[in-house]
């Protein structure tokens, strides 16, 4: 099947690795948490579980975040296997980060959910292979609370290290070889998370 042409997705879709029970995210971390995290498949007890933790699905929008595994602080990208079912209830469940008109019957609504909800939604440009950004959007999922510990410690299945990856993919468009850095991209799909219309999507 061809690849879908930018003015052919969706301006919010949901892409991303995915099985029939399990969604990929992508999060960078300082290599004391990213490391002990990937060898030991969970979130070590120094990770903060009561703070907001941002997970995005797209393998370049994290590149474009982290500058390829190069910001402080940032050195260490994680894959996260997380269970489907805890990422559609943390979907389900959260609001918009910003006011959007038509979406909330008024920004009073909008506060009122945003300040209960147990995760946050942002939707940003995708970005390509040079971390340019695209006319369509990424799915940046912010989780918080019960969410939060809930991704920490039920919902994730496998953590794996992928620093090497993002600096293989670098190292190729930095010598010349695009295609060649393209074809190790982790492939996204289209994820079907069931009614949006909460989410601008």
């Amino acid at each position: 099947m061809p690849e879908a042409t930018a003015d052919q997705v969706p301006r919010h879709q949901i892409r991303a690795s995915h099985t029939a029970d399990t969604i990929t995210v992508y999060q960078a971390y300082h290599p004391r948490i990213g490391v002990p995290a990937a060898r030991e498949g969970r979130f070590p007890p120094a990770w903060k579980r009561e703070r907001m933790t941002w997970v995005k699905p797209s393998f370049l929008w994290m590149m474009y975040r982290c500058g390829w595994a190069t910001k402080a602080d940032q050195e260490t990208v994680l894959a996260v296997e997380i269970t489907r079912a805890g990422f559609d209830r943390a979907l389900s469940g959260a609001c918009l980060s910003h006011y959007v008109p038509g979406v909330h019957a008024d920004r009073a609504a909008w506060t009122s959910v945003l300040r209960t909800a147990p995760a946050r939604v942002q939707w940003d440009p995708e970005r390509d292979l040079h971390l340019n950004p695209l006319p369509y959007r990424s799915l940046q999922l912010g989780l918080s609370g019960t969410a939060s510990r809930a991704y920490a410690d039920e919902w994730t299945v496998s953590i794996r290290d992928v620093t090497p990856l993002a600096r293989e993919v670098h190292g190729l468009l930095r010598s010349g070889a695009p295609e060649a850095a393209r074809a190790l991209l982790p492939v996204e799909t289209p994820y079907q998370a069931g009614p949006l219309a909460h989410l601008g999507a």
